[in-house]
């Protein structure tokens, strides 16, 4: 037993420096963990010899630019060699920063901050590491130390930005609060419109999804679309307007859109709803909806969506059967089961389903930190890159209860449980659905969206008959679409009332 532990020691120690050298690569840096310690001794001898010496520094650095941090030792030492002492050097290197510094200093100053960046890196893994051991006074004490360290980086961009939010959440973690960031739904939906705006991934969702919806409906006259998070009805107005122009004229659309209740006296479902029939009865186009208030998805149950076998019936969930992966219902089945199970025996016409393409439902903790990390970073930097600048601040606060919630929660409370294609793909086809293949159609409109951002680096894909929208080479988002395999004669599906 003992011998067992100690491999499995080993072996996790390797896999946690594979991943501190694949996060550096990431965020741009070309240096290994195992270089680290060399690397900070290194800088804190040069810090120290700014602080302490007199000599000017510009008439001794080298006008080579130094992107790799490990020839930094050759380099301190070639400065030291012909540093004296009869003039001091500000101590604070903001002050360096803040002043007019010709082009050797910056270039210091930057490698000080690069280095900085580095080490929160890899402080950032050794404190999840030191939570999974349950190791909480180390992991406090690489809080204190991160925090103190975010003062050398910029925080405005890059991992700067990005540590700061893992350090929040660990923070939470750490010290007992073990909760996501409350919000109202108020606040989510303010959050969510302007993650909307910054950005094309919830755009390419909705677009992705009414094109799969609106080929699904051709030549039916009645058709009934289930929103399983309506928030705002911002998705809805393209497709009745798509709808409008369909040749032939347009089917009579019922909406049924889910969202949580209101807070206060509000009908906010209504509401929506209200401004939506306005729409539709501007463009001509036969429109009903009805509001369904829940709390959690999987309290909704069919009966409530008042379905007609009449309709041809379309079934949309934009980010939402992941939070079902925690969540049991009142029967023996989880929450994605009975869900998915109900779903199949409205016998849709097509089941649109766009998800995170992440994997943050590891079981330990370590990967799933690791994969957000990998994750967010990307994200946020495809973030700086959207030139959409009021909207910014309020996106990176939507994307931060995600962060929060992935890496501070625990059991029922951790909902944002992303998955990866190739996991939908399998429990979609377990639970007796068939996929349907996301025409040209789709693509091109996704590839037109992303002309509306001027920022290169988005980049649609096609992956056996699904769409992923990226930055670069890592896809971020998936859209899936599917049909119910009609239910086998024996098989039963049994719905709870």
């Amino acid at each position: 037993m003992e011998m067992v532990e100690m491999v499995s020691s080993a072996s996790d120690g390797g896999s946690k420096t594979r991943d501190i050298d694949g996060l550096l690569a990431g965020v741009g840096y070309k240096v290994r963990s195992s270089e680290l310690n060399q690397v900070a001794q290194n800088i804190e001898r040069l810090e120290n010899a700014m602080v302490n010496s007199s000599a000017d520094i510009s008439e001794l650095a080298s006008e080579t630019v130094h992107y790799d941090p490990s020839d930094i030792g050759t380099w301190v030492d070639t400065l030291l060699s012909g540093l004296d002492h009869t003039v001091t050097l500000p101590c604070d290197l903001s002050e360096l920063s803040s002043t007019a510094l010709p082009p050797q200093q910056h270039q210091l100053i930057t490698t000080v901050e690069e280095d900085s960046g580095i080490r929160l890196v890899h402080m950032l893994m050794t404190c999840a590491d030191s939570l999974q051991r349950g190791d909480l006074p180390l992991a406090g004490s690489l809080i204190e130390a991160m925090q103190g360290l975010l003062a050398q980086v910029n925080t405005n961009c890059g991992i700067g930005k990005v540590a700061g939010y893992f350090i929040d959440a660990l923070s939470r973690r750490i010290f007992g609060q073990n909760t996501a960031i409350v919000s109202s739904p108020y606040e989510n939906d303010v959050l969510y419109h302007h993650y909307y705006e910054a950005c094309p991934y919830l755009k390419f969702a909705h677009f992705t999804a009414n094109q799969a919806i609106l080929e699904a409906f051709s030549g039916q006259d009645c058709v009934h679309v289930i929103d399983f998070n309506l928030m705002q009805g911002l998705q809805w107005p393209a497709l009745i307007q798509a709808l409008a122009l369909r040749p032939g004229g347009p089917p009579l659309l019922r909406l049924t859109g889910i969202g949580p209740p209101s807070p206060d006296d509000r009908d906010t479902l209504r509401e929506i709803g209200v401004r939506l029939a306005e729409l539709a009865r501007s463009v001509n186009v036969r429109f009903a909806f009805r509001g369904v208030a829940a709390a959690r998805l999987e309290d909704v149950k069919p009966w409530m969506l008042q379905v007609s076998p009449k309709e041809a019936v379309a079934v949309n969930s934009i980010m939402q059967l992941h939070r079902l992966l925690g969540s049991k219902s009142g029967s023996n089945k989880s929450g994605i089961e009975a869900v998915l199970g109900w779903i199949r025996g409205l016998n849709p016409k097509i089941v649109t389903v766009v998800e995170q393409e992440a994997n943050h439902n590891e079981e330990r903790f370590m990967e799933r930190f690791t994969e957000a990390l990998h994750y967010y970073s990307t994200v946020f930097d495809s973030l700086e890159a959207c030139p959409i600048e009021p909207e910014k601040a309020l996106a990176e606060m939507y994307l931060q209860r995600e962060i929060c919630n992935v890496v501070c929660c625990e059991g029922t409370a951790r909902v944002e449980r992303h998955e990866p294609l190739a996991k939908w793909r399998d429990r979609l086809g377990k639970a007796g659905f068939r996929p349907l293949h996301l025409g040209s159609n789709a693509f091109k409109q996704a590839s037109m969206l992303l002309t509306l951002f001027s920022a290169e680096g988005y980049c649609v894909e096609e992956n056996q008959g699904c769409l992923t929208l990226g930055w670069h080479s890592r896809p971020l988002i998936a859209a899936s679409a599917w049909q119910a395999v009609p239910v086998r004669e024996r098989e039963t599906l049994r719905f709870e009332h």
